[in-house]
């Protein structure tokens, strides 16, 4: 394979029935994801998932934590430290309400996936080890959806931290996909003190990686991601801080990405505008994507986006970093 790009195997299909007018697009699920940076002697690291090899969508890609948003978490005032609601809603593109409950997303997402809280009991802190039994029953709790991150925390007393996210880019799935999602991508540094774990049951492993050595593995066809997710990661290589990151990421543009589809000939040309290098030339005639890549024959237990059979293959090479312990912090 030329790298590591993981495409459905039923886009083809699904591109011709949207060219010829068969198939009438869904609407767009709000979603968020977060890039989760930390410093090293080395530069930065992003915590990335392999997703397990059995999920039925992108299985044994590379993501980060991240999932839709729950739309309770736009009618509740919470407790919030940092830019105003109004701030986000600007920057977002969306209503204050709306605003709310996607960077409420971004944030329990990466509790959920992660292990890692971006919230304190003020506005000048954040809580420390998560890792206990009754911080693992609430966790529990919010993937089963039986208790909102509004509720959950003003059960805890906790204050969200907004400061600590920065907003770094938006896509939108193509209109020719079965499940879509506008999902937002965040930015943010591992909170002193806290640790990640493998908390996801979708993923069968984490790693905290260099951006340059994830793009390198990438390249070579060894490690799966969708497009946004590599795109992302490429957006991270010239920063030496997750400070620097940060502190970008207030001026970064977040016009939606979303990918088009348009006949050519005897071909379908797939293409998402400012991003080239992931452009496909898809025959008109029934058949599979050239050149995609195999999804991996992976055993064991992310944004991209939110995601969930791709055909066998051979696994892809795995990082060198060592990946985090499940249940404890990176080794």
């Amino acid at each position: 394979m030329a790298n590591g790009q993981w495409y459905p195997p039923e886009w083809p299909d699904r591109i011709r029935a949207l060219a010829d007018g068969s198939l009438t697009p869904v609407t767009p699920r709000r979603a968020a994801t977060v890039l989760l940076l930390k410093d090293t002697p080395d530069g930065p690291v992003v915590h990335m998932l392999r997703r397990r090899a059995s999920m039925a969508f992108a299985g044994g890609a590379y993501a980060y934590p991240g999932g839709g948003v729950d739309p309770r978490d736009d009618d509740r005032q919470i407790r919030w430290a940092g830019p105003p609601r109004a701030w986000w809603a600007r920057r977002l593109g969306v209503d204050a309400a709306g605003a709310q409950a996607i960077v409420c997303a971004a944030v329990r997402e990466t509790y959920e996936e992660a292990g890692v809280l971006l919230a304190g009991p003020d506005p000048d802190s954040v809580v420390g080890d998560t890792t206990g039994d009754d911080w693992e029953a609430d966790r529990a709790a919010l993937v089963a959806r039986e208790l909102s991150f509004a509720e959950f925390l003003d059960r805890r007393g906790l204050v969200l931290r907004s400061d600590l996210l920065g907003a770094w880019t938006r896509w939108i799935t193509p209109d020719f996909e079965a499940r879509r999602y506008d999902t937002w991508f965040f930015v943010a540094a591992l909170p002193e003190g806290q640790r990640t774990r493998n908390a996801s049951t979708e993923a069968d492993r984490t790693v905290w990686i260099r951006p340059a050595e994830a793009a390198a593995g990438y390249d070579r066809g060894e490690l799966l991601m969708m497009p946004p997710t590599i795109a992302a990661l490429r957006q991270l290589l010239p920063y030496g801080t997750a400070a620097e990151a940060l502190a970008d990421a207030p001026a970064r543009e977040l016009t939606p990405v979303r990918a088009s589809a348009r006949l050519q000939g005897d071909e379908i040309v797939l293409s998402w505008p400012g991003h080239e290098e992931f452009t496909k030339h898809i025959p008109t005639a029934a058949g599979p994507v050239p050149t995609a890549p195999a999804t991996p024959t992976a055993t064991g237990t992310p944004a991209g986006g939110p995601a969930d059979a791709a055909p066998a293959g051979p696994r892809p090479a795995t990082p060198t970093t060592t990946p985090s312990a499940p249940g404890g912090g990176p080794a």
